[in-house]
């Protein structure tokens, strides 16, 4: 058996001492942990970018890796702390709908309140759960500790609204869920979605006013500096520009809509 797997997803950020800290406690509990930083540049408090993150991510790790997502904006309040599993996989997370994208993929089976204070630190900060709570249950977790040990069942956990795409006769309307670093607007309209929308592929996609007249396999299939359309590595629609932002380029970022148009 290979060492265990910790994947941590945070809106930290790298300047500060957050991120190591997380890991300076998992160490302290299990030294074998093999750490993989998914992202830590979540914009600050935003839950819905992560939850895509997350999922985007997930499934492309080893079986029994251990999701450590913390992205807390009630960080001290009331909401719960919670470790779930799903697929072949554990996380630990707050329960503020993070792992709603994850769930729709992958349901969960069993769930837990990480309520059993053996398994925290035991002091802990109201602003800094992820050190004195979060970290522990994920370490513990990669000792080997069975996930029905971190506290009592839990459910049901909140699951986030994100909004689908809709077909109103020859059109099929979706939105931008998310902007990338170079700037590519990620749609929630899937590929199978579009494909089964338009089988032959003959499609115009309108967004800001812009006409574009095709999806293309690659960014480079236009000249440089030209809006395209491409199914990106998620499997998603995006909207781009060869070698630019097609967010700076449309002045358009999360809640853009997007219509495909089906040509006859």
């Amino acid at each position: 058996m290979g060492r265990p797997v910790i994947a941590l997803l945070t809106d930290f950020g790298l300047r500060d001492h957050y991120t190591g800290t997380l890991k300076g406690v998992a160490l302290g509990i299990c030294r074998d942990i093999t750490f993989v930083d998914i992202t830590h540049h979540i914009p600050p408090h935003d839950v819905i970018t992560a939850a895509l993150e997350l999922a985007a991510a997930f499934r492309y790790f080893p079986p029994g890796t251990i999701f450590l997502v913390v992205v807390d904006p009630a960080v001290g309040s009331a909401r719960k702390a919670i470790a779930a599993e799903a697929g072949d996989y554990l996380f630990v997370a707050p329960d503020n709908g993070v792992l709603s994208v994850v769930f729709d993929e992958a349901p969960p089976g069993r769930i837990v309140e990480l309520s059993d204070e053996r398994y925290a630190r035991p002091s802990k900060s109201r602003t800094f759960e992820g050190r004195d709570r979060f970290a522990p249950a994920a370490a513990w977790l990669a000792s080997g500790l069975d996930l029905g040990s971190l506290g009592r069942p839990f459910g049901p956990v909140r699951r986030l609204e994100m909004p689908k795409a809709q077909i109103a006769g020859d059109v099929l309307a979706g939105e931008v869920l998310r902007v990338d670093r170079f700037g590519n607007l990620i749609t929630n309209i899937g590929r199978r979605e579009l494909d089964g929308f338009a089988p032959d592929g003959k499609v115009t996609i309108y967004i800001s006013s812009r006409r574009v007249s095709s999806v293309v396999p690659t960014y480079a299939d236009v000249p440089a500096g030209n809006l395209c359309a491409v199914i990106g590595s998620s499997e998603q629609l995006e909207i781009a520009v060869n070698g630019a932002s097609a967010a700076k380029e449309l002045a358009a970022g999360r809640g853009a809509t997007v219509h495909v148009h089906r040509l006859a």
